[in-house]
C-alpha cells in the first residue's frame, strides 16, 4: 500500500499553507476534476483577518509594461474566491471528497477545506514560447489557486501572507476515433499531357506525445517532369483568437528525404516523424502545456474546441498537420507541389488508479516541479532566470 503524495505552498509570513493532492486537473469533455484542497492557518499571525481562495483562469498577451500605460493584456476568463476562515458553513458540508477528509484529520483543528467546480467552457492550460520576434510578449492560458488573507476580498494582496499556486487543466485522449486522415491530389502541369497523383496518409487520426508519427506516401508520376526534394514535417499551428488574430506555424519534426519519382514512374513508401520539445528546445514560438523551465512539459496538445464555446473563452487554438512537399522540375522550370492532413496530438488516458491499494500515510512535498538543470527560480516561482 503506498503512501499518498501531497504538495503544500506556505506563505512566507507562515500565516497561510495550501494543500493540494494534485497540480493537473483533468478536463474528461463532459466533466472537469474540481480542485479540492485544504488551507491550514496560524491564528496568531492572521491578527484577527479573514483567509479567502481564489480561483483563476487567465488569459495574457503582450508585454507587462504595456499594461502600466492602462492598455489590459490580460483578461480573467474565470474568477471565483471564496472566504474559507472564517467558516461560513460548517465543516463537513464544505468537505466533498476522500483526500479533503485524510488531510482534516491529519493537519488538525486549524485546518479548512475548500472546493471549487471548473465551468465546462474554459479551455486548457496551454503557454506559447515568445519568438526572437516577439520581446518581452507572454501569451498564455494560466490557471492559479491563490489563498490570501485580509479584512475583505477586495483587499490588495500582501505577498508576504498570500500563496500562488500554478496549476494546469489538462485533457487526454478521448476513445479511439475511427476516422483515417488522407489526402489525395492530382496536380496538372504545363506542356504535360498527364498529371502527377500524389496520396497522402497516416494509420489513425489521434497519436500520443512521444509516439512516432507514421506517414504513409504514394506518388504516381505520369507527368513529364521529375520529382524531387521530397520532404515530410509536422508542424504546430496555434491560432490566438483572443485580442488578436496571431497565427503561429512551426515546424516540430521534419525529414528532408533523397528519395525522388522520376517521370514515368512511382513510389510507395513510409516515414516516421517524432514531434517531440526534447528536439525543440532551443526554439521560440512553440505552444507547450507548461513552462519551458519545467521538466513535466512538453508540446501541447491538440485543442479539443466545443461546438458552443465562444473563442473570446478559449484565448489560443492548438492544432497538428502532416506536410508533404517535393519539387516538380521540367524543362520549362520547377514549382513545389505539396499535400497536407491534420491529426492530433494528445497524452493517453491514464489507467483508473486503485484507491485500495492506497494507504492513509501521506507524503508531503514542496508544490514545485521539479527545474531543468541549470535553471534557478525565485521564491515566487514566476521568474525564471538562467544560472
Amino acid at each position: 500500500m503506498s503512501p499518498k503524495h501531497v504538495f503544500k505552498k506556505v506563505s512566507r509570513d507562515k500565516s497561510v499553507a495550501v494543500y493540494l493532492a494534485k497540480r493537473d486537473f483533468v478536463d474528461h469533455c463532459d466533466f472537469v476534476d474540481p480542485v479540492d484542497g485544504v488551507v491550514v492557518i496560524d491564528p496568531v499571525q492572521l491578527k484577527g483577518k479573514k483567509v479567502y481562495v481564489m480561483l483563476s483562469c487567465t488569459f495574457r498577451y503582450g508585454r507587462q509594461d504595456v499594461d502600466v500605460m492602462g492598455v489590459a493584456f490580460r483578461r480573467d476568463l474565470f474568477l471565483v474566491t471564496r472566504q474559507v476562515y472564517p467558516e461560513l458553513q460548517d465543516k463537513e458540508k464544505l468537505t466533498h471528497t476522500k483526500i479533503q477528509h485524510k488531510l482534516l484529520r491529519k493537519l488538525g483543528n486549524n485546518a479548512f477545506p475548500f472546493f471549487f467546480e471548473f465551468p465546462d467552457n474554459l479551455p486548457c492550460s496551454v503557454a506559447l514560447q515568445p519568438g526572437p520576434s516577439d520581446v518581452g510578449k507572454k501569451c498564455a492560458v494560466e490557471f492559479e489557486v491563490r489563498a490570501f488573507c485580509g479584512d475583505s476580498q477586495d483587499e490588495k494582496m500582501d505577498k508576504q501572507s498570500s500563496v500562488r499556486l500554478t496549476i494546469r487543466k489538462i485533457q487526454f485522449s478521448p476513445e479511439n476515433s475511427k476516422v483515417v486522415p488522407v489526402a489525395e491530389t492530382t496536380f496538372e502541369f504545363l506542356m504535360s499531357e498527364k498529371p502527377l497523383h500524389v496520396k497522402l496518409s497516416l494509420p489513425k487520426e489521434t497519436f500520443y506525445h512521444g509516439e512516432p508519427i507514421k506517414v504513409n506516401v504514394e506518388i504516381t508520376n505520369s507527368s513529364s517532369r521529375n520529382i524531387k526534394d521530397i520532404s515530410v514535417s509536422v508542424e504546430q499551428v496555434t491560432n490566438v483568437v483572443l485580442y488578436s488574430n496571431d497565427k503561429y506555424v512551426k515546424s516540430v519534426a521534419k525529414e528532408e528525404t533523397s528519395d525522388s519519382v522520376p517521370s514515368g514512374t512511382s513510389l510507395k513508401t513510409e516515414y516516421n516523424l517524432h514531434p517531440l520539445l526534447a528536439h525543440n528546445k532551443d526554439r521560440r514560438g512553440l505552444a507547450l502545456d507548461g513552462r519551458l523551465k519545467h521538466e513535466d512539459t512538453n508540446l501541447a496538445s491538440s485543442s479539443n474546441v466545443k461546438q458552443e464555446v465562444l473563442k473570446e473563452v478559449q484565448g489560443m487554438v492548438v492544432s497538428y498537420k502532416v506536410v508533404l512537399k517535393m519539387m516538380a522540375a521540367g524543362t520549362v522550370g520547377s514549382s513545389e507541389v505539396s499535400v497536407e492532413v491534420p491529426f492530433k496530438l494528445m497524452h493517453p488516458k491514464p489507467e483508473a488508479a486503485n484507491e485500495g491499494a492506497e494507504s492513509d500515510d501521506m507524503v508531503f512535498e514542496e508544490f514545485k516541479r521539479a527545474y531543468l538543470k541549470g535553471v534557478v527560480y525565485r521564491d515566487d516561482d514566476e521568474s525564471p532566470a538562467e544560472a
